[in-house]
């Protein structure tokens, strides 16, 4: 009976920690780390603030775990890729798309990264987690790099974390600055086709970038 108890206890406190995890990346991401209070972290996640400074101490040590699940998401959706290496060229190509369609889809990701960078990274300077986040967000596309020099299809004298910073700029810039960069543009950058024209343009220019010789349009 008592252990029964304590997988109960122990599972409705991991619902009470995740549940102020969601509200603290909704409210971060609506008002910013200066604005995202935590009466509004607590009303949004229906406890108290009681509750979110038993399980994560303070506003600031909140902020840095909603960083490392932001990315710990962004890996785990990445993980299900299934990348075919004897074609390294399409797998360059398909996780190209991933990553883009993933900032589309996933604002808050974009949000906190900004906010983030605002802050000049003081967060995630705290984590103990995020080198290792970043390591497997690179891991991802060594193999494919590494396939496609091992092929003679890609450049020896690539570097993976350059290829690695060229994708997450291309696709993250466009993203971040979406609304700006509309208005500034005279165009709606947020458009399905303008996206769609956006996503072929830098898969092409990351080819080109690691290719030997560049892929022919077709």
């Amino acid at each position: 009976m008592v252990i029964k108890k304590t997988g109960i206890r122990a599972q409705q406190a991991d619902q009470t920690r995740a549940r102020i995890l969601q509200a603290a990346v909704k409210v971060f991401t609506r008002d910013g780390y200066s604005g995202g209070r935590v009466e509004s972290i607590s009303r949004e996640a229906d406890s108290n603030d009681r509750m979110l400074y038993y399980y994560f101490g303070s506003k600031e040590h909140l902020f840095v775990c909603v960083l490392e699940h932001t990315y710990e998401q962004f890996n785990k959706a990445e993980s299900k890729l299934k990348l075919e290496l004897s074609a390294p060229v399409q797998a360059l190509q398909a996780l190209v798309g991933f990553i883009w369609n993933y900032y589309v889809k996933h604002p808050e990701f974009v949000a906190i990264l900004s906010i983030e960078n605002l802050h000049q990274g003081k967060h995630a300077k705290q984590s103990g987690e995020l080198r290792r986040l970043s390591g497997e967000a690179v891991g991802v596309l060594r193999p494919v790099i590494e396939a496609g020099q091992a092929q003679g299809l890609f450049r020896e004298d690539v570097d993976i974390k350059h290829v690695y910073l060229m994708i997450a700029s291309l696709c993250y810039f466009y993203n971040s600055n979406q609304h700006t960069l509309s208005s500034f543009l005279g165009e709606d950058l947020a458009d399905k086709g303008q996206q769609r024209d956006w996503l072929g343009f830098i898969s092409d220019l990351v080819l080109r970038g690691v290719c030997l010789t560049p892929p022919v349009q077709r």
